[in-house]
C-alpha cells in the first residue's frame, strides 16, 4: 500500500516529496517554529537537506505510514506524520503509530494543525487499521498539548529523556497523549 493522497475541508495532504524541500526549510528554519524540538533552535539549509532524505524514507517502513505536506488552497501550510514507534518505551511498531504536526508560524491558531490530525488519526484506524495512535510533545509546549487534547487524544504519561543539551522546559518532561481504535469509534457514535 503506498501513501494516500488525503484531504479536509480546507487540507489537500499530499506524500511529502522533494518538490517539498524550500518549504521544509522555510518551517525548520524559523527558530519559533523549532522552539520544543531538537535542540531548540532554528535548523540550516544544509541541516534540512540531509534530514529530508529521512523524512521521505518513514514512507518506506510501514505500508501507508509517511510524512505529508499539507496545502491549503495550492499553498504549503506545513507538514504531517503518522510513523511507527522509533523507541523502546513507546511500544510495539505493530498496530500504532505516532502523530506529528509542523506548521508554518504564519498558519497557526487557525485550526490548521488539528484538522489534518484528525484525517491522519481516520486515516490511520479506518484504512490502515491501526489500532492506536499516539503524539508526545514536551510538557511546557501548551499549543501542541492543546491541540492533542482536541483531536481526542488523552495524556497518558508523563516521562524525562536524557538530552545531550536539554531544552528549557525539559526538567518538566516529555508528555504522551493517545487514543485507541476503540475509543475513537466510540467518539465517534
Amino acid at each position: 500500500m503506498s501513501q494516500a493522497i488525503l484531504r479536509t475541508d480546507r487540507i489537500d495532504l499530499v506524500p511529502l516529496s522533494d518538490e517539498h524541500l524550500e518549504y521544509e526549510i522555510e518551517l525548520d528554519s524559523d527558530p519559533e517554529v523549532m522552539r520544543y524540538l531538537g535542540n531548540g533552535r532554528a535548523r540550516s539549509r544544509e541541516e534540512v537537506e540531509v534530514i529530508h532524505p529521512r523524512r521521505l524514507a518513514v514512507a518506506d517502513h510501514v505500508a501507508g505510514l509517511g510524512f505529508w505536506a499539507g496545502l491549503v488552497e495550492g499553498r504549503f501550510v506545513g507538514w504531517w506524520i503518522l510513523e511507527p514507534p522509533v523507541r523502546a518505551d513507546q511500544g510495539p511498531v505493530e498496530g500504532q503509530a505516532e502523530l506529528g504536526y509542523r506548521l508554518l508560524r504564519r498558519c497557526w491558531r487557525r485550526g490548521l494543525a488539528s484538522e489534518g490530525a484528525r484525517e491522519l488519526i481516520r486515516h490511520g484506524f479506518e484504512d490502515l487499521g491501526l489500532t492506536r495512535v499516539f503524539a508526545e510533545t514536551m510538557a511546557v509546549n501548551a499549543a501542541s498539548r492543546a491541540t492533542m487534547a482536541a483531536v481526542g487524544l488523552r495524556h497518558v504519561r508523563t516521562f524525562h529523556l536524557d538530552w545531550e543539551d536539554p531544552l528549557p522546559g525539559s526538567e518538566l518532561g516529555e508528555v504522551e497523549y493517545a487514543i485507541t481504535r476503540e475509543e475513537w469509534l466510540r467518539a465517534r457514535s
